[in-house]
């Protein structure tokens, strides 16, 4: 982070005073967006800087980002502007730059979570942007609109450009939404231009001030070159009068006066300067190679001559945007091969001094792309620790494709991204490029790889690698080869890609459904990464290790580890915010199980407030997995498909194995609501058949063609479909039982004691059900698993109960079952009383619903699933969200159904 970049310039001497213009800007207070726009030399800063210095003491805070070229990238402009966004309203999480960091586009959930702290603040708040004109990246155009349409109305935003941006300009200023200062609001009037001629200590007469203003139709640059050149000047008259033409014209003429009357020493500096976008002392004798860079820039200020301060302390500058783009078109004019020098030069500067994030940028400027490329190979293990995964997309995107092929580290980076973003087959083809570079040698390539330890561990990341690939498409057996090939190829101390090995290893045998291997690889996996002390990557593996306790059987253990790990995460803070997120999900999903569904949407709301909507994709996935178990418990499949649907297109394979395919819960959901047909041609597409082998990848297809297979069952009395229901069963239990995989043995035993009854030998059920119960390690975690199959589920445990089967889990069951279904669903009064034919009266709810929140709920009393509820009222599926628990709350319900039923109650619809 460029501190500088967020501090509000400081005022030149010699300002005109411009109330016009400040009483226009006033406006902005009406309307989401303030555009000033105008070319370079009119001003922009200046007026803004201006007006913004008029609110002291009045309750507005103001958030500033001077924007450059590097911030074209999302990454880097939703830094700045978060950043800037934090110092000016405090309550903004600072978690959330952690996760724009960690993923390479920012989404709109991430924006609605900021969107969301801005409504809570207190107080109007201002961001202005200053050169948006530089940004020109789409995505950061969409999230700009998306943050526009949808602010808090104490916000504003501000925007200074030289052209207008690519955003729905005509549709807010149709609305009233925004307010604009032109070039025609701007350039100085006739009066103006004398009273700042007069301030910069020129006594001309009013007839040459009319000349200069006329000349420069109120260019405020060319007036203030005009002022600089007449200084001195005998023949002042003259000199106005020679002056005429465009405005380019005019800059480079009156450049060249104001740079004719400096001393060589002076110009020389200026030359070698100009390429930077900002300069510092220090800075500014590295790229000229002499001493006194602070007290050029310092006397630089003191003349006036087109230089900013950037902070208080008058440590960095940047040359006014027009006078910059002169010089440099004169340095590329008449000294081309300076511009590379002064790069490069700068890259060194800043490479010193720690900032490899300028350094490489200068690099790239320089076109030096052999040093940008060794900087970029030294950054990688940090980066890559740090999870600053949408950096290194950036640089990756800057650097000539035969760059990156010349190294294997970059490569590798590039594999990696490839296969987040779910391009396999190209993956996979540079990792082979990575390993023909590393082949061949550095000699090939005409320049030396850095010698770090990222390379000397590449061919066993790369094994790696090629583990993951493998994994991605379900090859047990590739993923385990690999892996212990990246263990042979990794040494003793090298903990971070033996943990990762070990890692895929478990996977693998995950993979097979030995879940006693798999754990112990895992464990062992998770202490390497500890060892590494990769804090990130050994918490979010323990995610993982959970899960396969959670296949084991045993729930407490699996949520023993999530709480440990979620101490240990809070009480590292920031830095571990998108583990800590994961570590959430986990806990929502054992807190669903178990049927405590506040608790589950507490953990959930935790992880959205983190930022997990906004992390690598490897794992945004399960947020919306385990928020649709939870629609899906309290009655609202809908919802629960809409999430699964969400769950699907964020998947993406090779950073977890498919034990659970989002298509087959989706299947569930629809059988568990009678849309067999649907569930149907999920089991034709996905050629689940009842006749396959027992494989522990396909169980979970296998378990819900069985639900599939009772529901039609049911819906036709269909004897034939249970009895293959059971011959696949009993294939599985078989299976389950070998590889130690106690959770499936419960499930696989419930569905037994349904197929049993189904087919009429109710005692036979009845053990089955008390084998599901006894052979679990720790019964007491499975609720949603039983009660989730309805009433014939129900049917089973009250008679369970009643022939005293299974202890009290049964009757356990039963009284959740009980406790579900308490919420009243009428307020009419039990009592005989007569009424007069009246409903009687029902106390107003003590927080009454809003606007918004009305037609939400009328909205909910449709077949719009919840993605098209949040695209009809143009809102976020966050935001909807949000108001949905607000109406849950205030209507003292849990699902959607029951909130509708309760707004008729109430006569609200």
């Amino acid at each position: 982070m460029i501190a500088t970049k967020l501090f509000v310039p400081t005022l030149r001497r010699g300002l005109v005073t411009r109330p016009r213009l400040v009483e226009l800007l006033r406006r902005g207070a009406e309307s989401r967006l303030t555009l000033v726009s105008a070319p370079a030399g009119f001003g922009k800063t200046t007026l803004l800087v201006d007006w913004l210095g008029r609110w002291s003491g009045e309750e507005r805070s103001v958030a500033w980002v001077s924007l450059d070229p590097s911030d074209n990238e999302p990454a880097s402009f939703w830094t700045y502007v978060v950043t800037a966004l934090q110092g000016a309203v405090p309550s903004i999480g600072s978690d959330v730059v952690e996760l724009i960091a960690s993923t390479p586009w920012p989404t709109e959930a991430l924006l609605t979570t900021v969107l969301n702290d801005l409504a809570a603040a207190p107080g109007e708040t201002w961001l202005v942007l200053d050169d948006y004109h530089l940004i020109d990246n789409h995505d950061v155009q969409d999230g700009v609109a998306f943050l526009l349409e949808h602010l808090p109305p104490h916000v504003h935003v501000v925007l200074a450009t030289r052209a207008d941006p690519d955003l729905p300009l005509a549709r807010w200023r149709a609305r009233g939404d925004l307010v604009e200062v032109r070039a025609a609001d701007l350039r100085f009037t006739s009066d103006e231009a004398g009273a700042y001629l007069a301030a910069a200590g020129l006594d001309l007469e009013v007839q040459d001030v009319e000349v200069l203003e006329a000349r420069t139709e109120g260019w405020i640059a060319a007036l203030q070159l005009a002022a600089l050149s007449v200084r001195g000047r005998d023949d002042v008259r003259g000199f106005i009068a020679r002056f005429a033409g465009t405005d380019r014209y005019i800059v480079d003429y009156l450049v060249e006066a104001v740079l004719a009357h400096q001393p060589a020493h002076l110009r020389s500096f200026l030359l070698h300067t100009a390429v930077l976008d900002r300069v510092t002392g220090p800075l500014c004798d590295a790229v000229t190679a002499r001493d006194g860079g602070s007290e050029m820039l310092a006397g630089l200020e003191r003349a006036n001559l087109f230089i900013v301060a950037l902070d208080d302390q008058r440590e960095w500058y940047r040359y006014h945007h027009l006078f910059a783009d002169v010089l440099r078109a004169r340095v590329l004019s008449e000294q081309p091969q300076l511009v590379p020098v002064v790069h490069q030069r700068a890259s060194r500067w800043y490479e010193d001094h720690g900032n490899i994030e300028d350094a490489v940028r200068q690099a790239l400027a320089g076109h030096d792309v052999d040093r940008a490329v060794a900087l970029m190979e030294q950054a990688v293990p940090a980066m890559r620790r740090n999870r600053q995964d949408a950096t290194l997309v950036a640089w990756i995107k800057a650097l000539p494709d035969d760059a990156v092929r010349r190294s294997p580290v970059l490569t590798v980076v590039c594999s990696w991204m490839l296969m987040a973003s779910g391009a396999l087959d190209q993956a996979e083809a540079r990792l082979a490029d990575a390993e023909r570079a590393l082949a061949a040698g550095p000699d090939a390539s005409g320049r030396p790889w850095a010698d770090t330890q990222e390379l000397r561990t590449l061919p066993a990341t790369t094994a790696v690698y090629r583990a993951a690939l493998a994994q991605a498409r379900g090859d047990g057996a590739g993923t385990a080869t690999h892996a212990r090939r990246a263990l042979e190829l990794s040494a003793p101390g090298d903990h971070l890609a033996r943990g990762a090995a070990a890692g895929f290893l478990g996977f693998a045998e995950w993979m097979k459904g030995d879940v006693s291997a798999a754990l112990s690889t895992f464990t062992q996996a998770v202490a390497s990464l500890r060892a590494a002390g990769n804090l990130v990557d050994e918490l979010s593996s323990t995610v993982v290790l959970a899960d396969l306790w959670l296949v084991a059987g045993r729930p407490g253990t699996a949520r023993r580890l999530y709480e440990e790990a979620l101490a240990l995460a809070e009480a590292r803070g920031q830095p571990v915010a998108r583990a800590t997120a994961e570590l959430h999900v986990g806990l929502s999903g054992l807190d669903c199980e178990a049927g405590d569904l506040p608790s589950a949407r507490v953990h959930l709301e935790a992880a959205a407030t983190l930022g997990e909507r906004a992390g690598p994709s490897e794992s945004r996935y399960r947020w919306f997995v385990a928020m649709s178990q939870v629609a899906q418990a309290a009655g609202d499949p809908e919802e629960a498909v809409a999430l699964l649907d969400e769950a699907e297109r964020l998947y993406r394979p090779g950073f977890f194995p498919d034990v659970r395919p989002i298509a087959a819960m989706r299947a569930r959901v629809w059988v568990a609501h009678g849309k067999l047909r649907e569930a149907a041609y999920w089991a034709r597409e996905r050629r689940v058949s009842v006749t396959d082998e027992a494989s522990y990848l396909a169980e979970f297809d296998h378990l819900t063609l069985v639900r599939l297979l009772l529901a039609q069952h049911r819906q036709r009395q269909d004897t034939g479909r249970v009895d293959q229901a059971a011959g696949l069963l009993a294939r599985l239990l078989e299976a389950a039982q070998a590889s130690g995989r106690a959770g499936s043995v419960v499930e696989i035993r419930m569905l037994q004691a349904l197929v049993r009854d189904a087919q009429g030998r109710r005692p036979q059920a009845l053990e089955s059900l008390s084998e599901a119960f006894g052979q679990a390690p720790e019964p007491e975690g499975y609720v949603r698993l039983f009660l989730d199959e309805g009433e014939p589920m129900t049917a089973l445990l009250r008679d369970a109960q009643r022939h005293d089967v299974a202890g009290d889990h049964a009757g356990r069951l039963l009284r959740l079952a009980a406790a579900f279904d308490a919420e009243p669903t009428s307020t009419e009064p039990t009592s005989t009383e007569p009424t007069g034919g009246r409903r009687p009266q029902i106390p107003p709810l003590a927080d009454p619903l809003s606007e918004r929140e009305l037609q939400v709920l009328r909205l909910l009393d449709s077949d719009l699933s919840g993605p098209q509820i949040a695209q009809h009222l143009f809102v976020s599926h966050n935001t909807l969200r949000t108001h949905t628990k607000h109406i849950f709350t205030k209507l003292e319900v849990t699902s959607r159904r029951a909130a509708v039923r309760r707004a008729r109650e109430r006569g609200l619809m």
